[in-house]
């Protein structure tokens, strides 16, 4: 009896073995092939799923007087608004969705340069909701009653097409954000950071302060970071904090969103309406949302700021200059809004490509997403790189602010701190299936040679039974 059970137990681990070299030659294969593709984000922006064009270049290559702009639809497919049915036919033609709508690009640009030429309302924002065919103009609580009728008046003077609405809260600037930076005007926080060639810079806010303005990395002041050397404020909202060390160091590429977690950022793109979103601070951490609007104008008690981008996504006083992202791309830095993320609101940002095109200068990223986009704008040449319409890979990364993050996922230190056990049981590296391998290969050696034993051990007691 005691013979059987052994042998049952030499055969489970000889099959349990053989079963461990099987899955980690399997491990190790996905792990190579892993290493050799690109991240779903890179994938996402090199070409849209299922179309030729995306929404962007067609509206560019049909024109504002015969489009009206796009979105990003419930599918993932580029919507395009059209004014006639040869732009539409165009459209699916390239494999994108159409809709016959009203009024033109210019015709809504027409509209907002008129609310532009009016006497300036403090607490008021407007943009073209694509979706709609409309203008919307926002009112924020401090917006009296005549001021409102004015600007009612002069909205139904424009078009039936421009609409007035009122919102909870005011339209503030965030002052404040994700990696908190401090000084004697206040505290903001690191967007992204950014190089010129020669030295570092934090791409944040323009309200964050002024041009000589002295940041520093804790309450005290004993911690310096650097200093503000480029500030715009109002007409746009960016600024460039210059290290005080030359250089920004370990994880340089990578967006704090809290728990010690943090998205590795891997190009910067235009943001797209109707596209998933995700914004950081330090004040309410990390919340999703999606754009609702692009080219928005706020009328900020300390001035307009035009181009922006609007989103549904939530911000509190102290998340200003916080990154918005979306698998793994920049996009934007907060520039405020109105409401909170108990009731919910609206938050505008500084689009970041025209930030550092105003500023001559590149986002920091690691060597392998620099070739890659290479060959984005390599593939992209003639026009603006834009953000493709979401593949199921990209969307699938675009996760709940509750998990991880969207992208590529990092600690924030820039994973410096990483112990040999962490590297190895990752799944991304082959070390889990060279283990997996090393351990059946033990077990298959170790069984064969206890079985050896054994054998032997038996025939001596056998020979010196039977000896003589």
């Amino acid at each position: 009896m005691r013979h059987a059970r052994r042998r049952i137990v030499r055969r489970v681990t000889r099959l349990a073995a053989v079963g461990g070299l099987l899955l980690g030659g399997a491990m190790v294969t996905q792990a190579a092939m892993a290493s050799e593709t690109p991240p779903a984000a890179v994938r996402a922006l090199a070409a849209p799923t299922g179309t030729g064009d995306t929404g962007a270049a067609l509206v560019a290559r049909l024109g504002t007087a015969r489009t009206a702009g796009s979105w990003i639809g419930a599918d993932g497919r580029p919507v395009v608004a059209v004014t006639d049915d040869a732009a539409a036919l165009a459209v699916r033609g390239a494999g994108a969705e159409a809709k016959v709508v009203a009024h033109s690009m210019d015709e809504l640009k027409s509209a907002t340069a008129a609310l532009r030429s009016a006497p300036r309302v403090a607490g008021t924002a407007w943009a073209v909701d694509y979706r709609t065919n409309q203008v919307m103009v926002s009112a924020d609580s401090t917006v009296s009653r005549d001021d409102w009728s004015r600007m009612s008046h002069l909205t139904a003077k424009i078009g039936d097409f421009v609409r007035m609405e009122r919102t909870k809260g005011t339209f503030t600037t965030r002052l404040n954000g994700a990696q908190p930076i401090l000084s004697t005007g206040g505290r903001c926080s690191a967007g992204f950071n950014v190089t010129d060639g020669q030295s570092a810079f934090i791409l944040t806010a323009g309200h964050c302060g002024p041009a000589g303005s002295t940041w520093f990395a804790d309450n005290q002041g004993n911690r310096q970071l650097g200093q503000t050397v480029s500030s715009t404020f109002p007409g746009n909202d960016f600024s460039l904090v210059k290290y005080a060390s030359g250089t920004a160091g370990d994880g340089a590429d990578v967006v704090a969103i809290g728990g010690g977690n943090g998205v590795r950022i891997t190009g910067a793109a235009d943001a797209q309406v109707g596209q998933r979103v995700f914004r950081s601070g330090s004040t309410s951490g990390l919340h999703d949302g999606t754009v609702t609007a692009l080219n928005a104008t706020v009328n900020y008690p300390e001035g307009t700021v035009t181009g922006l981008i609007q989103t549904n996504v939530c911000a509190e006083p102290g998340d200003s200059g916080g990154p918005l992202f979306s698998d793994g791309i920049a996009l934007g830095v907060t520039s405020g809004g109105s409401g909170d993320c108990t009731a919910g609101g609206t938050t505008f940002f500084q689009p970041v490509t025209k930030a550092m095109a105003a500023l001559n200068v590149k986002l920091i990223v690691s060597a392998q997403s620099a070739a890659a986009q290479n060959a984005r704008n390599a593939q992209n040449s003639g026009g603006t790189a834009q953000s493709a319409a979401p593949s199921p890979a990209a969307t699938q990364a675009a996760i709940a602010p509750s998990a991880v993050s969207p992208g590529s996922a990092a600690p924030v230190s820039g994973g410096q701190n990483e112990t040999l056990l962490a590297r190895l049981t990752d799944t991304r590296n082959i070390g889990p299936g060279l283990l997996v391998i090393a351990g059946s290969l033990i077990a298959l050696v170790a069984t064969r040679y206890i079985r050896a034993e054994q054998d032997r051990k038996a025939y001596q007691r056998y020979y010196s039974a039977t000896w003589g």
